[in-house]
């Protein structure tokens, strides 16, 4: 399965090798900037992710910013959380039909990876805009997201067999779950509490998928 750092890794290299004195291929440096955003939202957090650190990963040149993000910063980021909200839900692509205890494998190897990639240094980027914005643009940007996730999940639940209400609580607590096992990971630099809640959720799922 691919996740969306691996698209974000693969980005950035293309990008510094096709980069000719500091000017990537024309038509990739607003994707290549989306990419670098989340990158650097996954791993330091939105205070910490400027423009300039953007330009410096992806080697885009600094006359790009204002030219495809004339809304600053805020547009950047809304840009990159959506992203990583659509990726996120290519992973649950043809999966209807799948067992709960599939689904909720899918969903908590995507977290899995990240972790794991990052050796706990990277979480999830909606999360990171999530608890630092100020914006009410940018929280509806997060909330439109996590609506999307549970709304998704919460379909492919149902239609495992699980009735709707069960679904959509399910569905809301895998995500809250996941969200902050990841947060765990990362602060005590270790899987072992991702681990821990995976098995719970799993645990729970694999009792829907007996009935």
């Amino acid at each position: 399965m691919s996740t969306y750092i691996d698209t974000i890794e693969q980005t950035v290299v293309y990008a510094r090798h096709h980069s000719q004195g500091g000017s990537p291929v024309a038509g990739k440096v607003r994707d290549q900037m989306i990419d670098g955003a989340i990158r650097l939202l996954a791993r330091q957090g939105l205070q910490a992710t400027s423009f300039s650190e953007v330009l410096e990963l992806t080697g885009a040149p600094r006359g790009s910013i204002y030219h495809h993000f004339p809304g600053g910063k805020d547009q950047l980021v809304g840009a990159a959380v959506d992203r990583v909200g659509a990726r996120a839900l290519h992973t649950l692509d043809g999966k209807q039909g799948a067992s709960a205890e599939e689904l909720t494998t899918v969903f908590l190897a995507l977290w899995r990876e990240l972790l794991v990639r990052s050796d706990c240094g990277a979480g999830c980027a909606v999360l990171a805009v999530t608890v630092a914005t100020d914006s009410q643009e940018l929280l509806q940007h997060v909330g439109a997201v996590f609506r999307s996730w549970r709304g998704e999940l919460a379909e492919l639940f149902e239609h495992a067999g699980l009735p709707a209400k069960e679904a959509a609580q399910f569905a809301a607590t895998l995500v809250a779950a996941s969200e902050g096992a990841v947060v765990l990971a990362r602060a005590e630099q270790s899987l072992e509490p991702f681990e821990l809640v995976a098995d719970q959720l799993l645990e729970q799922a694999n009792t829907w998928s007996k009935r």
